[in-house]
């Protein structure tokens, strides 16, 4: 009985010390996250997740849906067996056209929904922050593969393929635009948002082979299922380490700059512009290039399903390359995305003249390490125009990036097709290549911006600690109510008083508003 009483105690003590460890170990693994610096990193890995599923799920339904839909189509045709036979054949050519038209437009409709919720987007993230717009981009995201998983009809993918565009036009822009926030150096930024667009180009180009390698031998739901999972687990990471719903440090702060008023700054519109040309090749050649290898090269499955992936490794190296230029000469930005479009335009040229697989991947390698030299340095350029010409609140600006990326993607599914109809691969593809060299010389009108420096008006330039974003727009505030001749007091109760100012006193401060 005493042995008996003795283990029991001893069961317990054991149980007792293990707990105590393990809230021991929840503390040290609590007090790690709340560290800046680990938090930043922690954040990193957040976003570039959140990019990396949105782009797998973006590019993962090209080897699957084509033959999907088509299975969807013959299962229908068969219950209509018992018309004639020459209707049969002018009904299959009419759904033959509609089936083309059907794919174009699916593809299509994630990038046309992404580039319509954009702009409300990008002003609901100045007004709420960075977290709640990432979670709630997460979670659409996650309900949106779930569909696309189980779904048996064209409407429901459809509708799957828009969601997927609504959760994007919030997680996207968000998890862009707190990067920036959170990386204030330019340097740091610029290998920031650099390692996010490793992962936005490893997720578009290895999810069409993952894609297809998957429903080949486990089915339609596999793939889907599997990106769900993760996107489940990203958005609970996201729940534990940012707290969406308990930090509301925004709420009493001040938004960006609208939207609209930065999309009619000249810098700004010139970047966006860029960005727009830069991706219409990569965007118009992913729904022709396989019809086009088919018939030129009589390329097999496999070559077409693999014609993107080794390109992400050029454009690693031109990721790596640009944000190591950038450190050493970080006044180079606009030439560095010069370059990257003479790379795209020259490589884009050169697509029609290849005759094999193999010479195939020399100019596809080209247009994905030029997408990399304009996109690393143009990204941290709109935040540092954010940073100097208006508010540091990153939303609008993002999303006016996202927008850019949009129209490319928007327009490559519908009017790629039409092109090569009309005037055929060859004109496509040198259309495409002269853009980017034509519109690289525009660059040119950034030379100087990294010799621009904030106002006095618009944010204090001597910040003892460092700027940040949110501090910096406070700064602002304040100056813009001493501006329109507000002084701000303090009483001896602590409550914070507004007095008018005389313009006597306003210009015997020195001029400072003057």
């Amino acid at each position: 009985m005493v042995t008996t009483q003795g283990q029991g105690t001893n069961m317990a003590q054991s149980a007792a010390s293990k707990l105590s460890q393990m809230g021991e170990r929840t503390k040290q693994l609590g007090n790690a996250i709340q560290d800046p610096e680990r938090q930043k990193r922690i954040i990193l890995v957040i976003v570039c997740v959140a990019l990396l599923l949105d782009n797998m799920l973006y590019m993962v339904i090209v080897p699957i849906i084509p033959d999907y839909l088509e299975d969807l189509q013959n299962a229908a045709d068969q219950t209509q067996a018992a018309a004639t036979n020459s209707t049969n054949s002018t009904t299959h050519k009419v759904i033959k056209g509609n089936f083309d038209l059907q794919i174009g437009v699916l593809f299509a409709s994630k990038a046309i929904l992404q580039l319509l919720v954009n702009p409300l987007s990008g002003t609901f993230i100045d007004r709420v922050g960075y977290d709640i717009p990432l979670f709630i981009g997460l979670n659409v995201m996650f309900l949106s593969t779930v569909i696309f998983a189980f779904a048996e009809n064209y409407a429901t993918l459809f509708l799957a393929r828009s969601m997927q565009g609504l959760g994007s036009a919030f997680a996207d822009t968000s998890g862009i635009a707190m990067i920036a926030d959170k990386y204030t150096e330019e340097a740091e930024r610029s290998k920031a948002l650099g390692i996010a667009l490793a992962f936005i180009s490893f997720g578009s180009l290895v999810a069409p082979p993952f894609g297809g390698v998957l429903y080949e031998f486990a089915g339609k739901p596999v793939p889907f299922l599997i990106l769900a999972c993760v996107c489940l687990t990203d958005g609970i990471l996201c729940l534990a380490v940012l707290k969406p719903f308990s930090n509301r440090e925004r709420e009493n702060m001040p938004v960006g700059t609208p939207i609209y008023k930065l999309m009619i700054d000249p810098y700004i519109a010139v970047v966006a512009g860029a960005l727009i040309i830069c991706n219409i090749p990569l965007a118009f050649l992913e729904p022709t290039i396989a019809n086009w290898m088919e018939d030129t090269m009589h390329a097999s499955q496999w070559e077409i399903g693999m014609t993107w992936f080794p390109a992400f490794f050029p454009h690693v190296l031109g990721v790596y390359l640009t944000v190591k230029l950038a450190a050493k000469y970080p006044n180079l930005q606009w030439f560095y995305g010069a370059i990257g479009m003479v790379f795209i335009g020259a490589s884009s040229c050169t697509v029609p003249a290849c005759k094999n697989f193999g010479q195939l991947m020399i100019p596809l390698c080209g247009i994905c390490f030029g997408i990399a030299f304009v996109d690393t340095a143009l990204l941290p350029t709109l935040g540092f125009l954010v940073d100097v010409r208006h508010v540091s609140v990153y939303g609008s600006v993002y999303a006016i990036a996202d927008i850019s990326y949009c129209v490319a993607y928007a327009l490559g599914p519908v009017v790629a097709g039409q092109i090569v109809h009309d005037l055929g691969f060859v004109q496509l593809n040198l259309g495409m290549g002269l853009a980017n060299v034509l519109y690289a010389p525009a660059l040119l009108l950034l030379k100087n911006v990294a010799q621009m420096k904030p106002s006095f008006s618009e944010r204090n330039m001597l910040l003892e600690d460092g700027p940040t974003g949110l501090y910096d727009t406070i700064k602002m505030e304040q100056r813009e109510k001493k501006r329109k001749g507000l002084c701000t007091t303090i009483d001896e109760n602590g409550i914070e008083t507004f007095a008018q100012r005389s313009y006597s006193e306003e210009e015997s401060s020195g001029g400072e508003y003057a």
